[in-house]
C-alpha cells in the first residue's frame, strides 16, 4: 500500500507524513499526466488518501478511482494521523 497526502504544496511543505507521498488535490483536478501517477500510485497496490479534514481525499478518491487505481480516503485529517 501507499500512503498519498493530497493537500496542497504549502501544507506540505508545513509539514506531512514521514511515509507519504505529496499529490495535490489540484494537480489531480488539472490532469496530473498518467506518467507521473504511475510513479506514485502503482497499479496493484491501494492507495491510501489522506488531506487536511477528509473532504479533499474524497474527491480525489473518486477522481482515481476512475482511472482505475484502488483507492481508500481516510477520514481522519492530517493531525488524526500524527
Amino acid at each position: 500500500a501507499v500512503l498519498i497526502d493530497v493537500r496542497e504544496a504549502d501544507e506540505w511543505a508545513a509539514g506531512h507524513l514521514a511515509a507519504a507521498k505529496s499529490l495535490p488535490l489540484s494537480k489531480l483536478e488539472a490532469g496530473a499526466p498518467a506518467d507521473e501517477l504511475a510513479k506514485l500510485l502503482p497499479k496493484g497496490k491501494v492507495a491510501y488518501l489522506h488531506c487536511a479534514a477528509g473532504g479533499r481525499c474524497l474527491k480525489a478518491a473518486d477522481l482515481l478511482a476512475k482511472q482505475g487505481y484502488d483507492v481508500k480516503a481516510l477520514k481522519p485529517g492530517y493531525s488524526a494521523l500524527l
